[in-house]
């Protein structure tokens, strides 16, 4: 091949951003830079990467796409090699660079990474966003893997399942459906709904009460997880949620019960996303095989409670 990585990256760039006036402001270089980059990769591949639209940027072809996939994982390798490379100057530390769903950063995150992380002189990037700008982080390698819900289009087919989670409400502690040991949604359609309203998330929520034919009116929207509970936990009504606090720097207040929802309702996944494909590398492998262990013992807990 006679493209050079750096050319890799910016055609990846383009292809990200969707625009050769924004790959070069974000690479830093001219725009003619950018499109030799371009023009020496269709060269290579024997066909057009991108379609030009006026006005609205550049879009990969059938074919750019899958040269798209295989510069990703070439690139990969490379941001890989460059870690190891670290790890053997005693003046730099190990870097791990990781992207959760954002309000998995308060749950559970930081627990999770000091079972992993178990040596000193190892520094910690995590990235929390919404999942289409997870998936972006991703393929701009800005991160190794993520973590997010099975939930929407982009996930890569080998994502690596962690653990199912039902939905369940969260309630004021001092409304009626509290007193119950769970609750349907026939009850909570009644009730004002505290929306987690994030792209994916939202929509999921809400075709929940599909079920029975009829949604609750929205009192209250926040795209953070800690509004969501404070809103409840004010009297704005309750939410439903999937994911409950697992770690010991986020607990729920005095002022909360979750309940479980006696409907069978779809449960969307946690998984772990990476563009390494089989090739992974240790610390990826074994940082998978520490959370799966870590759900495991969350699941086994919940199951002995009942």
């Amino acid at each position: 091949m006679d493209m050079s990585l750096r050319q890799l990256r910016y055609v990846a760039t383009v292809a990200e951003l969707g625009s050769i006036a924004a790959a070069a402001r974000t690479c830093r270089i001219s725009q003619s830079s950018i499109l030799s980059a371009v023009d020496a990769a269709e060269i290579e591949m024997g066909a057009r990467l991108f379609e030009r639209r006026p006005s609205r940027g550049v879009v990969a072809t059938p074919a750019g796409q899958r040269f798209l996939a295989s510069a990703r994982l070439l690139l990969a390798a490379e941001a890989e090699f460059a870690r190891s490379m670290e790890r053997h100057s005693p003046k730099t530390p190990m870097i791990v660079r990781l992207g959760c769903f954002e309000p998995f950063g308060a749950l559970f995150m930081p627990e999770l990474l000091r079972r992993f992380i178990d040596q000193e002189g190892v520094e910690v990037q995590l990235f929390e966003g919404e999942q289409p700008q997870l998936l972006r982080w991703l393929e701009g390698n800005t991160v190794d893997a993520v973590l997010t819900y099975d939930i929407g289009a982009g996930l890569p087919g080998d994502a690596t399942i962690l653990a199912r989670f039902p939905p369940h409400a969260l309630l004021h502690v001092e409304s009626e459906l509290a007193k119950h040991a769970e609750v349907s949604l026939t009850e909570l359609v009644r009730l004002p709904l505290v929306l987690l309203d994030l792209p994916q998330t939202s929509a999921y929520l809400l075709t929940l009460f599909d079920i029975v034919g009829e949604r609750p009116k929205v009192g209250f929207r926040t795209r953070s997880y800690e509004s969501v509970r404070a809103a409840v936990a004010c009297g704005f009504g309750f939410s439903i949620l999937n994911m409950r606090p697992l770690g010991r720097g986020s607990p729920d207040s005095d002022r909360l019960t979750r309940k479980r929802i006696v409907e069978d309702l779809p449960a969307p996944q946690l998984v772990i996303v990476d563009r390494y494909g089989p090739a992974k590398p240790p610390f990826l492998r074994r940082f998978t095989s520490v959370a799966k262990m870590f759900f495991h013992e969350i699941e086994t807990e919940r199951v002995t409670r009942r």
